[in-house]
Order: structure tokens, then sequence, then C-alpha cells
């Protein structure tokens, strides 16, 4: 099936949206950040202690990754909380969000990224101490990542397996209980207790 991706851009005026910021809880240089919706508006948004570090792609956040240590918090741009949050768990740094739709400014709650950070070494200890791992790679085209599956099943400290798939139901792996643990190659945003995502096991 072709799949055609056909950018919306928004028609509301983030200069003057902005007006309404307040910008005395954003300590330090602010690094923008959006998605393709308010991207030509913000990569010429002019405020005071900000710059523009990057686009965020469904959950994606290398752009931004790459200007951490220029930037003590972020701002996003735009609606709801997916793509900022990908920004806090992949950089730990302050990340507001400001809706120039609703003119609504928020924080997002630190607490989130000490609960990730917890999560994460429990996930890790179980992966450490699994026998069998089945490693998920995605038929997706823009989050198939067979190559580090395949790096990944190189190593010789566990026994892997790769499993293809395309949309992902939690309930299908308890058909696998030979399976000890899953690593998790598509979208990082794929949550269970089972499963990690190989960025954390290939470090």
């Amino acid at each position: 099936m072709k799949v055609f991706f056909i950018p919306a851009k928004s028609k509301t005026n983030i200069n003057e949206a902005v007006k309404n910021l307040d910008f005395g809880r954003l300590n330090g240089r602010i690094g923008l950040v959006t998605t393709v919706q308010y991207l030509d508006q913000v990569k010429n948004l002019d405020l005071p202690r900000s710059k523009f570090v990057g686009q965020i792609i469904g959950c994606n956040s290398s752009q931004p990754e790459k200007y951490a240590s220029e930037i003590d918090c972020f701002l996003y741009i735009g609606s709801g909380d997916f793509h900022p949050l990908e920004v806090l768990l992949k950089i730990g740094k302050p990340t507001f969000i400001f809706n120039p739709e609703t003119n609504q400014f928020s924080q997002l709650d630190p607490k989130i990224l000490e609960d990730s950070e917890k999560r994460l070494k429990g996930k890790l200890s179980k992966f450490y101490h699994s026998e069998n791992i089945g490693i998920l790679v995605t038929k997706k085209p823009l989050q198939k990542d067979l190559l580090n599956a395949l790096k990944l099943k190189e190593k010789k400290d566990k026994k892997y397996y790769i499993f293809f798939f395309d949309n992902l139901n939690e309930m299908d792996l308890e058909n696998f209980p030979q399976i000890d643990f899953w690593v998790n190659t598509a979208c990082p945003r794929i949550e269970s207790k089972k499963v990690i995502n190989i960025a954390e096991v290939m470090k």
C-alpha cells in the first residue's frame, strides 16, 4: 500500500501568539522545538535568549539532541505532549509547552523523567538476567531497523530471535512463552514491562 505524507501548515500567527508567553518561567538559554505544522514560523521567531534547535518528527528528537549542551531548557511550540515528552525523556532538561492555538502554557512534570529512569533500571536488570531474547522489527518503512537488530543478534551473550511485525499487539507476545524478554527496534515509545528499546542495550 502506497502512503502519501502531506504536511499541513498552521495559519495561526505565532509571532502574535507568543506575546502572551510568560518568559519568566524559562530560565537560561531556550531551545525552540516544534513540528512541521509550525516549522516555517518558529524558525524565524526572534525571542529573547532563544534559538531554533530542530523539528521533532514522530518520536525522533535527534535534531534537538545535538544542541543539548548549549541549551538550559526547551520550549515546544505546538499542541499535545507526545512530541515534547520525547525531548524530556531523551535530553532530560526542563521542557515547556506553548500551544499557539489556545495560548496554554505549561511545563512537563520532571517526575515523569524520574519515573522513566526507574523503569529503565528495572528493565535493564531483567534484560541482563534473561537468556532468550526476542528482537522486534517492524515492517513500517520509517521505523524499520533490521540493521541494528542483526548487530544485536551477532552477540554471543544470549540467544537472540528476530520477530517481524506490522502492527504490534502486546498480547501477541504472550504467544511466545519461551522468550524471556523483548528488545524493540521500532518506535521507542512502545511501552511494556517486558520490552526495552534497542538503544538502551546497545550502549
